[in-house]
């Protein structure tokens, strides 16, 4: 199969990243609003709501190699991880209405319970369309593309959840609380009907092979790759960083600048329209000079410009809103260009073990998530209350230098350390083009497979695909 065939079209990437628009609806305000919401608006302290998020998240790790597990052991006529994505959306539409429309009022407990399971549903549909995603194509640029398009679906998701809160009052709905309850809608929605359209038009191929043990014993043995430890511990300190931004966004703009919430939910929603522009941008340096070369330049940026939202002028609109789309461009990198590089990974050890373990290797990419969002609020929330930091305390400076040091300061260090730790990456694409022929090799050896599609990574014989109807496009 050539390098032509096994690009898919612009079309059945549109529909595969269709979902993200939902679940990054969600996933933005479980980082962003939820916290804050719970605290200052539903009256739960800020130490038990920074408890309820960031021990939720660390609980939920140990879900993950589980159902990775599991989803590498799944043979269905449906699909491997197709099935699973499906699965997820009822658990996800539930969780999500139970969590945004809360009253005042609600309990520790409530939060614990509806957070144990929106996570639950994040997991399952993260980790399978993650999945799904890699075995579209084996082709190195390819992935490139295809998760660049999954970055620009989260990034939209994003723009459109942000817009809610800035629409309803021309509607007649005015608070916060009624944002919020927009926000739940916009997920409980979408959810089905997005869900829906990528089941329908792409298609998953099928892996045809001995099914073998996969769990916590096999997910415990990818961390002695090195590759893999490289690619975990830079998604951790990059996916930290702009976690904690987040989690103080609001805090930040609102106590150390002055700006109005409305304010601030403008300038958040700039930064994400600078995300969306980066996508293409670092999807073509990658084509230019490896995907790992650009990521590494995408976190110097990143720490540069972050670092310079502390000379922003009190309540000055313009600069904050220049500065907040520039910050935004370098932010698209991290998140897709580690899933292309995890995806070349998968590659690397089907060809040295033998095993496919695309849902183990996801896994551990959805622990740093987790871990990262758990600190982001588990660390930083506390750390605000013992600097004396009141979140209703008006016109009271005390905890703001503090503020903005975790705001700024803190998340650039953790770009600049990511971005030295994957320079000397070693899979190139020189490296994975080696890889993709010993695979194709060992796969024409084997029996069997000339009449079966081939697991993630080789040069297929002959592609069966599930969906059949949509084709790579020519």
């Amino acid at each position: 199969m050539t390098a032509k065939a096994d690009r898919r079209s612009n079309w059945t990437l549109a529909a595969l990243a269709a979902p993200c628009l939902p679940l990054a609806g969600l996933g933005l305000p479980l980082v962003v609003y939820l916290p804050e919401y719970y605290s200052n608006q539903l009256g739960l302290s800020l130490a038990s709501v920074g408890a309820a998020f960031g021990a939720v998240r660390l609980l939920d790790m140990a879900f993950d190699p589980y159902i990775g597990g599991v989803m590498d052991r799944t043979r269905s006529r449906f699909g491997r991880f197709k099935l699973w994505f499906a699965i997820s959306a009822p658990i996800l539409m539930l969780a999500s209405y139970m969590l945004f429309m809360a009253k005042p009022g609600v309990s520790s407990l409530y939060l614990w319970l509806w957070l144990l399971v929106v996570y639950a549903g994040v997991s399952i549909a993260g980790l399978s369309q993650l999945a799904w995603a890699a075995v579209l194509s084996p082709q190195y640029d390819q992935r490139s593309r295809i998760y660049g398009w999954w970055q620009a679906g989260n990034v939209v998701g994003m723009i459109l959840v942000l817009t809610l809160p800035a629409l309803l009052p021309l509607l007649g709905f005015k608070g916060h609380g009624s944002g919020v309850q927009a926000m739940g809608w916009f997920i409980v929605i979408l959810m089905p009907i997005t869900v829906a359209l990528a089941l329908w038009k792409v298609p998953e191929p099928q892996v045809v092979s001995e099914v073998k043990k996969s769990g916590f014993r096999e997910y415990l043995a990818l961390f002695k790759r090195p590759s893999v430890v490289r690619i975990l511990v830079a998604d951790l300190l990059i996916g930290t960083g702009p976690a904690i931004t987040g989690a103080l966004f609001f805090f930040f703009f609102g106590r150390v600048k002055g700006f109005s919430h409305a304010e601030a939910s403008l300038l958040l929603l700039i930064y994400f329209i600078g995300g969306l522009v980066g996508a293409p941008l670092w999807t073509w340096l990658s084509y230019k000079i490896s995907k790992h070369k650009a990521l590494a330049v995408s976190g110097i940026v990143y720490a540069g410009l972050t670092m310079c939202s502390l000379m922003i002028p009190q309540g000055g609109m313009l600069p904050a809103a220049v500065l907040m789309f520039m910050i935004g461009v370098p932010y698209a990198a991290g998140a897709f260009l580690l899933r292309a590089m995890m995806a070349d990974i998968g590659d690397e050890e089907r060809l040295a073990s033998g095993v496919d373990r695309t849902g183990l290797l996801y896994a551990i990419l959805s622990g740093t998530v987790k871990i990262g969002s758990a600190a982001a609020i588990f660390i930083t929330f506390p750390l605000l209350q013992l600097m004396g930091f009141d979140p209703k305390g008006q016109g009271v400076d005390t905890g703001l230098q503090g503020l903005a040091v975790l705001f700024a300061a803190v998340p650039a260090g953790m770009s600049i350390v990511a971005s030295f730790i994957v320079w000397g990456f070693p899979l190139t694409a020189e490296r994975h083009a080696e890889i993709r022929a010993g695979l194709a090799a060992r796969d024409m050896k084997e029996p069997g497979l000339a009449d079966a599609a081939p697991e993630m990574g080789s040069e297929p014989l002959l592609t069966k695909e599930v969906n059949v109807a949509v084709r790579p496009a020519e």
